[in-house]
């Protein structure tokens, strides 16, 4: 909640929403930020209701698409190195899924600042604070289909490293409907070579996450129908947290001490949990 009120001014600049307009706004939003229920909301729905406000009042539809461009350009170049890191690994499935999770700090959202560089030294040497990985090992072996949950661009390239690590023949990979923040859509996945590695196919929404209720039904179809399910990064978990399915493996780097204290682990923790236990 705080986080969303905090994140107005900076939403504002990028939607350049003249200022004439922005302190009536300003109250028409924290109004509505008050008036939300948490225990029937997620924060992503609420940003996705914030932002679908700051439009109409914008000519911008996709304020962060320079930061999106430069993202995957700059892991792009560095793709090649990225490889070799994998394939020259004693454990390519280990190093492989670090440097997609070393990937979700790559965010342009209320907390903008990181250092990927730095991020990925350290997610190599660090344990996870919850480490479901050789369960996710095991049941990515198992998995006769792979649903992926993307989150955002940058990220998005080294979870394409991630998928041609594991060679499985039947993953999906999924995005959102259109732009949102810094999150990945159909044109930037196709840009960085999904479907090389996987299907790629839309939610049918554009909220930061991965909310069911909202979702497409060929979407949510495809969902109830996987055999396996990797979601990525803190939106999508935000989305899905309360899913109690043990096909569900989260990937994530905490960003927010508040979903810290939900899964159980400290702000810059790696993360890889599943939902639940068979």
């Amino acid at each position: 909640m705080i986080c969303q009120v905090k994140a107005l001014e900076k939403r504002m600049d990028k939607y350049e929403i003249a200022e004439e307009k922005r302190n009536t706004l300003v109250s028409e939003l924290i109004q509505s930020i008050a008036g939300i229920d948490l225990n029937t909301s997620y924060s992503p729905d609420i940003s996705r209701n914030i932002i679908e406000e700051l439009e109409k009042h914008s000519l911008i539809s996709d304020p962060y698409k320079t930061e999106k461009e430069e993202s995957n350009r700059e892991m792009l170049a560095r793709y090649d190195g990225f490889q070799e890191m994998v394939n020259q690994a004693p454990d390519p499935f280990d190093t492989a899924l670090r440097l997609a999770i070393a990937g979700n700090i790559i965010d342009f959202g209320p907390t903008h600042h990181f250092d990927v560089w730095q991020t990925i030294d350290r997610v190599m040497s660090s344990d996870f604070a919850i480490d479901d990985s050789d369960q996710l090992r095991k049941e990515i072996k198992k998995a006769k289909s792979v649903l992926y949950l993307g989150d955002n661009c940058g990220e998005v390239v080294l979870d394409k490293l991630f998928l041609e690590t594991i060679q499985h023949p039947n993953v999906i990979f999924s995005v959102r409907e259109r732009a949102i923040l810094n999150d990945v859509t159909l044109e930037e996945a196709e840009e960085v070579g999904i479907p090389q590695v996987a299907e790629l196919i839309s939610n049918g929404d554009h909220a930061p996450s991965t909310l069911l209720h909202r979702v497409s039904p060929e979407f949510k179809a495809i969902y109830d129908s996987a055999d396996l399910i990797i979601s990525k990064g803190m939106g999508n978990y935000e989305g899905l947290m309360d899913q109690n399915d043990p096909r569900l493996f989260s990937l994530l780097m905490i960003k927010c001490p508040v979903i810290g204290k939900k899964i159980g682990a400290q702000k810059g923790d790696f993360v890889i949990k599943r939902s639940a236990y068979c």
